[in-house]
């Protein structure tokens, strides 16, 4: 195994020491994956002293200083996700924003949550490129290069690029329901909302010559999960798109959480994260042309018919969001947080080894919490599952969870052999 990627964790002085068992950055193959970021002064330990652009800047701060630690730059930044608890904030949030990346803008998300740890105002994750890689002793496309674009068919924002490619994936700024002719919302409830956000996904892949079926994850934000019919009679008009996916059933990873606030004041907000199989420059045509979508099940976990447990693309496997539910009842497990949050990871084990990994495979996870005081609790089974606290990690609180839950829990997995023809 010594020729393959390995997944590689570090941490820095310079910024601060998790709220949690995480590492600051964990980088695997072309992607660095790092921790969300919160207020916290590194020296300290503790949030700084001021108000949502002193805490903001802070947040900035604490990410430059973990890629500078890693020999990169912000420049390198791919996709940057902004969890604040006042939408009423973002604008004050932009100002500070805009100072860090006044040239290169990544692709970006923005929504307001119930709760963030330490009782923070706003946290700020990112997601990194990583042009040496990861492969030991190998030769490395050092000088891959990233691919930023917008189009005029899809809603612009001068803080953000539409899509960014790296390699061989795509990342897009969330999508809100905004008409790109008028720049505002869309008439009608979440059902209309819905359709104008995978739309402006679409106009966005289509300028960029990709298809719509080669998205591998998505991620709905809900401002009501009372909409989550609503939002799905519309999703599965989009999916799957083609007649080879349909043939197949394919359909994206998935993730489905409520959140207190959107942007604009919308009631649906979408994420999505694309396959790019011809890759960025220079790569070799036999290094990418090919490379295919591998989805997979498991009856060990719980389905659902509107994703797919898993799915890898190249270097990495997605997995949709597990809620604590028993695969062969469909019930939910558990009253405690603890308990919950035991069974996601269960689940998420059962995922990962079905494609033959392991938990030491699992690069990034993403924990919504109902109560943002059962950190301590779901950290307690968090540890059973990875001892080492390697993965970098994400913990927001949320309004509401599909079925009641206390816990959902999402994660992102390293793919040493890479889908074929790589493999």
């Amino acid at each position: 195994m010594s020729g393959y990627n390995a997944v590689l964790a570090r941490n820095t002085d310079n910024a601060p020491k998790g709220v949690g068992p995480y590492s600051q950055t964990v980088a695997f193959s072309h992607y660095n994956n790092l921790s969300a970021q919160l207020p916290i002064d590194p020296k300290s330990g503790k949030l700084v002293a001021g108000g949502i652009k002193e805490q903001t800047e802070q947040c900035l701060n604490n990410i430059k200083a973990v890629v500078e630690s890693i020999d990169h730059v912000l420049d390198d930044v791919v996709r940057t996700t902004i969890f604040l608890k006042n939408v009423s904030d973002t604008d004050s949030i932009n100002e500070i924003y805009a100072k860090f990346f006044p040239d290169y803008a990544p692709v970006l998300t923005i929504v307001a949550v119930a709760a963030l740890p330490l009782g923070a105002l706003v946290q700020i994750e990112a997601l990194i490129s990583n042009g040496e890689g990861t492969i030991p002793n190998a030769p490395q496309a050092g000088d891959l290069v990233k691919v930023a674009k917008n189009m005029e068919n899809a809603p612009t924002n001068p803080l953000s690029t539409q899509t960014v490619a790296f390699s061989h994936y795509n990342n897009l700024s969330a999508q809100l329901p905004i008409d790109p002719k008028t720049g505002k919302l869309v008439a009608g409830g979440a059902k209309e909302q819905a359709a104008q956000c995978l739309k402006n996904i679409k106009a966005i892949l289509e300028s960029i010559d990709v298809p719509f079926d080669d998205i591998v994850k998505i991620t709905l934000f809900l401002k009501n999960l009372a909409d989550t019919d609503s939002v799905n009679e519309i999703y599965t008009t989009f999916f799957p798109d083609s007649a080879i996916a349909r043939t197949v059933g394919y359909v994206p990873a998935r993730t489905v959480v409520e959140v207190s606030a959107l942007p604009l004041g919308a009631l649906v907000q979408v994420e999505a994260v694309v396959s790019h199989g011809d890759g960025t420059p220079p790569q070799l045509v036999e290094d990418r042309h090919g490379i295919v979508i591998k989805a997979n099940n498991t009856a060990d976990a719980p389905r659902s018919p509107l994703s797919t447990q898993t799915v890898a693309f190249s270097h990495y496997n997605h997995l949709s969001a597990q809620l604590p539910l028993d695969a062969k009842t469909g019930q939910v497990v558990g009253s405690s947080a603890k308990e919950q949050a035991a069974q996601c990871l269960k689940n998420i084990k059962s995922i990962v080894e079905s494609i033959n990994h392991a938990l030491d495979d699992v690069v990034k996870v993403n924990i919504y919490l109902k109560n943002i005081d059962d950190i301590a609790a779901v950290d307690e089974a968090y540890t059973q599952f990875f001892p080492g606290g390697v993965p970098a990690r994400r913990t927001v609180g949320v309004s509401a969870l599909p079925n009641g839950a206390l816990v959902q829990i999402e994660a992102v997995v390293a793919n040493a052999e890479g889908t074929p023809p790589s493999a």
